[in-house]
């Protein structure tokens, strides 16, 4: 098997498994987390500018996922895990100036979420474990695209970067902005999200033997997102409330 089919083979595979990634996330992070309560990192990196940061990067990655999302069309991959699907190719909007802005937005994420392990190791683990395991997955993606397309794929691949944009300027998108389809296929990834950084959270406590005094605010959070979450859940399967045409 050539390197070419061996890479398109392990993305075609990444792919069904996409969402098990934070899984890695999760475990990998504990032995992190206890390693910066040891050293004490809090009290190096507890400054309030430090915690901003954290939220300006969970913020701008949630963003351009929801962005993404809302200008999606029917007939992509979205949350499907068995195949590859794209029944038009999308070059407009947030695809205007990159390939792949949902994994950018994944990435963003979870950097903010490993950056608050508080270690300064992890964050470069991360990169490095997303950095394999999803280039692999845009490598396949972009094989079927080019199987599918042929000359208009390279064409707008040549001009636009895979992961990282080359300016900020886009052009506007064909598919009209729609709320409703960030509502319907969002609510999984923010769940995932919020529940690392808790994650984190009750991790600290248990090696602090402090778990009782998890904040409260944080708890509460939590547990409103989840009502929310199981909300948005239930009207998008057993009611037509957030059904959309030509959306997937």
């Amino acid at each position: 098997m050539s390197l070419e089919q061996s890479f398109e083979k392990q993305g075609n595979f990444l792919f069904k498994y996409r969402g098990q990634f934070p899984l890695i996330l999760f475990l990998l992070a504990i032995p992190f987390i206890y390693l910066s309560e040891l050293y004490n990192l809090y009290s190096v990196v507890s400054s309030i500018s430090y915690h901003i940061l954290i939220v300006i990067i969970f913020i701008i990655g949630f963003a351009l996922r929801c962005y993404t999302i809302g200008t999606t069309p029917s007939g992509t991959s979205g949350r499907n895990t068995k195949s590859q699907i794209a029944d038009t190719l999308n070059t407009t909007g947030i695809y205007s100036i990159l390939r792949h802005p949902l994994y950018l937005g994944n990435y963003l994420i979870w950097l903010s979420i490993s950056i608050y392990t508080y270690s300064l190791l992890f964050p470069l683990i991360m990169s490095l474990l997303f950095w394999l395991y999803y280039e692999r997955i845009m490598f396949a993606e972009e094989k079927f695209l080019e199987n599918k397309f042929g000359d208009k794929f390279l064409k707008w691949s040549n001009l636009v970067p895979a992961f990282l944009p080359k300016k900020l300027s886009m052009s506007i998108s064909s598919v009209k902005f729609s709320f409703k389809s960030i509502l319907r296929r969002e609510y999984a990834s923010y769940l995932s999200a919020i529940s690392g950084l808790l994650f984190i959270d009750i991790v600290r406590g248990i090696i602090n033997n402090d778990l009782v005094h998890l904040e409260l605010s944080k708890l509460i959070f939590f547990l409103v997102s989840m009502v929310i979450v199981l909300f948005l859940r239930t009207l998008k399967h057993y009611t037509p409330l957030l059904n959309e045409i030509d959306r997937s």
